[in-house]
């Protein structure tokens, strides 16, 4: 029973950090192109802050309950175990992405003004996006390793 409610809670948290991933992708980064700068600006800002706080818990819970549901699973030749196990691999992947790109043009992002935009905004803009769609696809197949590897050891 307790590992049943291990794998729900890291099933939970690992759903809360792909729908950021995914609702921001899905809602807005695939047109990000056609924002204006000034639009382009406020929106990042206010996503910057929105979400800067909530990801530096969620991501790294998201990692430890994956390896701990990986950990407190007997059968280490299960789908339950090789799911979380690849779950917890490609959350350190997304995190990886996050830290080494993404965060940091948020950083150079917060700084901007009309003013002193660069005059390559467009390509780090976009630079951003290449990375966020990598870490959003990689955050689904870990998604899908998960839960299928504890639905396969329901069968």
């Amino acid at each position: 029973m307790k590992l049943k409610a291990l794998q729900f809670s890291t099933i939970m948290i690992y759903a809360l950090v792909l729908g950021v991933f995914w609702g921001t992708w899905f809602s807005q980064s695939r047109t990000m192109e056609l924002l204006s700068p000034e639009t382009f600006l406020e929106n990042g800002r206010q996503y910057i802050a929105n979400l800067a706080m909530p990801m530096r818990i969620l991501m790294p819970g998201s990692i430890l309950l994956t390896f701990l549901t990986a950990f407190f699973i007997g059968d280490r030749k299960s789908p339950a175990f090789y799911g979380a196990l690849a779950a917890g691999l490609l959350m350190v992947v997304a995190l990886i992405i996050t830290l080494s790109v993404n965060v940091p043009i948020d950083n150079q992002i917060k700084t901007w003004t009309l003013q002193s935009l660069p005059t390559d905004w467009g390509r780090i803009r976009d630079r951003w996006e290449f990375f966020h769609f990598l870490r959003t696809w990689v955050s689904i197949a870990g998604f899908a390793f998960l839960v299928g590897g504890t639905l396969a050891n329901r069968a």
